[in-house]
């Protein structure tokens, strides 16, 4: 049989236990069968007939599929008459045993191994922008840190009906000023939700809900914000913009330019043509 040459396969290098899958222009058919893993992901382009737990659905662009471990299931394009559609769309597939064990913290009554998905799409606006930045995320390559919070914020959306404030308690509020702290002044290290969440005494969890509620953010988009804060003076000294990007932990310049430019509207290079003479 010949091989979809659409398709293409990446392990995850910041989640070892999410692997992406994109299909670019397809035009491939699959049988019924199904996976060990959780399984989630989009519809870019296309119209599709979707089989799953013994209902069918018509699937198209911005539909979000879910698939639970071991649900027997099939996805076919509508290629129409002439056989000439194709759709687009991109997976992830993620191991069993880490999702029950991320569902624990954010669903902390939940006493079986995890929660399958009760729906087989979803067509909410939420869900589909925090599927989006965790693949986008997980495709870049960049921050663990961010990568971690979007995939927390996409599980949230999807298994938490009705996600709690966590209010910042007093006790609570020093040892958020203590990850508050070390993220400043360690802007270059690439920091670990895990290794944050202990400096709080929290889970992981508990750490993304309390630090936004207290400072506005969450951990990832609070250290982002002050390294393009530090960036903007750094530039207008005139340092060079590949050692901004390095002294400032960013993974090469076109990352930093990337940010930078997310935030400003703007590239490095242009806004520092306003401070120094290049």
């Amino acid at each position: 049989m010949k091989s979809d040459t659409s398709v293409t396969f990446k392990q995850s290098t910041l989640l070892p236990w999410v692997e992406l899958r994109i299909a670019n222009q397809s035009s491939a058919c699959y049988e019924s069968h199904s996976h060990d893993e959780f399984s989630f992901g989009i519809i870019d382009h296309g119209v599709a007939d979707y089989r799953n737990r013994k209902q069918t659905h018509r699937i198209s662009q911005g539909d979000v599929v879910t698939i639970n471990p071991a649900d027997v299931h099939s996805c076919n394009p509508d290629l129409g008459s002439d056989k000439s559609n194709a759709w687009s769309y991109r997976m992830l597939f993620v191991d069993t045993l880490k999702m029950g064990q991320i569902q624990s913290e954010i669903l902390p009554q939940q006493h079986i191994d995890y929660l399958p998905f009760l729906a087989d799409f979803d067509r909410s606006l939420e869900l589909k922008q925090r599927f989006i930045a965790l693949f986008n995320a997980l495709q870049a390559g960049g921050s663990t840190l961010e990568t971690e919070v979007s995939f927390y914020n996409f599980i949230e959306s999807s298994f938490a009906k009705s996600p709690s404030k966590n209010s910042v308690r007093i006790d609570q509020a020093a040892s958020l000023l203590r990850v508050r702290e070390k993220l400043l002044d360690e802007v270059d290290a690439q920091h670990q939700l895990d290794q944050l969440a202990q400096e709080a005494g929290i889970s992981r969890y508990q750490l993304i809900r309390s630090f936004k509620n207290q400072f506005g953010l969450p951990p990832h988009a609070y250290l982002m914000d002050e390294k393009i804060k530090r960036s903007k003076h750094m530039l207008k000294r005139g340092q060079k913009i590949a050692e901004v990007a390095l002294l400032l932990g960013f993974s090469d310049q076109a990352h930093f330019q990337r940010h930078f430019k997310r935030k400003l509207s703007v590239t490095p290079k242009f806004y520092q043509s306003h401070f120094v003479d290049l």
